[in-house]
């Protein structure tokens, strides 16, 4: 009997598997070793690499779901900064707005020449936008403007050439580099 678990431990032959798993953008390549030696132990151990290949689908989900929850809150503190930026240019703008229409006035008055006040035009718009945007519904329309184009004009969003693939960047990439070597 003695004989007979020698000859079958030494029977036992391994199989490399490569596998990979594509998850929306990110590549998990998963390598598993299989042992397998007609015994009982093997049962066991295809369980274990199962059981492990599953655990780093499953860690790859989770990490691709982090990543996908940190870009979102990345790009809301942007958005954030973007609309508090607005509405302290707006203070300054404000300010600098009534200072030149107060100006203005006095000397289209002094002057009895209307077109003093001419310039109060342009700045005016560039008031209103700037009260839109960091007070108003400018970013609302925005966004909705945004979801029309992206449900009704998909096309006109296409990159040029295609989405950009492994293969165009890898030989992109071997244009540029110095030290790649051709074999």
């Amino acid at each position: 009997m003695r004989d007979a678990l020698s000859k079958s431990a030494r029977l036992a032959y391994f199989i490399f598997i490569f596998q990979y798993y594509e998850v929306d953008t990110e590549i998990l390549v998963v390598v598993s070793f299989q042992v397998n030696m007609g015994f009982i132990f093997s049962k066991s151990m295809n369980e274990n690499l199962k059981n492990q290949q599953e655990f780093m689908i499953m860690n790859s989900r989770l990490q691709l779901e982090r990543q996908l929850l940190m870009q979102n809150q990345m790009r809301e503190r942007q958005m954030a900064m973007q609309i508090a930026w607005t509405r302290e240019f707006l203070k300054y703008f404000g300010a600098f707005s009534g200072l030149a229409a107060v100006g203005l006035t006095v000397g289209a008055i002094k002057r009895k020449k209307p077109a003093f006040f001419l310039p109060m035009v342009p700045l005016s718009f560039i008031l209103a936008y700037q009260y839109d945007m960091g007070y108003g519904s400018l970013l609302k329309r925005m966004k909705s403007e945004a979801e029309s184009i992206l449900d009704t004009e998909s096309t006109t969003l296409e990159m040029p050439k295609g989405p950009l693939t492994f293969e165009s960047i890898e030989k992109a990439r071997r244009a540029q580099s110095k030290f790649f070597i051709e074999k």
